[in-house]
């Protein structure tokens, strides 16, 4: 038996003001985005904002169904709108910034497990990692690839 440690290491912010210029404007877009959300059960409203190479900024929101599993998240609209709108274009970051009847949430929004396994593909698609900026009232968080979230990820080598 061996035994391993995985680690990943996390950019921690105080807030989006500590952020470099084009990291804060990727927040707004993110937060902007969250406001737009469907979200009529939960109210629970998640916004995500890519950067691409090429400059442009695509947005996505959480996008509710009354048979719930029939919704898709923030992080998954923008992904797939990027793909299908700029196929050959790399995403280079994208932040995620969500939302109840409060406000911003208090901790890091983070993606969920679809939606980490959706980044990892576009990051092994283009080879070149997305920088993930998370956002909360209370600290940003950056981690600088999707895969250290999801370590063990389905790739297309675990195809056989």
């Amino acid at each position: 038996m061996h035994k391993k440690e995985l680690t990943i290491f996390v950019l921690e912010f105080n807030s989006v003001s500590e952020l470099a210029e084009t990291d804060r404007e990727l927040v707004f877009a993110a937060r902007e985005a969250s406001e737009n959300a469907y979200a009529p059960y939960s109210g629970f409203r998640v916004g995500a904002a890519l950067l691409l190479e090429n400059g442009v900024v695509v947005k996505g929101n959480n996008q509710e169904n009354a048979d719930f599993t029939d919704g898709l998240c923030a992080e998954r609209v923008a992904l797939f709108y990027a793909n299908a709108n700029y196929p050959q274009v790399k995403v280079v970051a994208m932040a995620i910034s969500a939302s109840n009847s409060n406000g911003l949430l208090v901790q890091p929004a983070q993606p969920c497990g679809s939606c980490r396994q959706a980044l990892v593909e576009t990051e092994t698609r283009f080879h070149h990692p997305i920088r993930l900026i998370l956002d909360s009232a209370s600290k940003i968080m950056i981690v600088e690839k999707a895969e250290s979230l999801l370590p063990f990820a389905f790739k297309p080598g675990s195809l056989g």
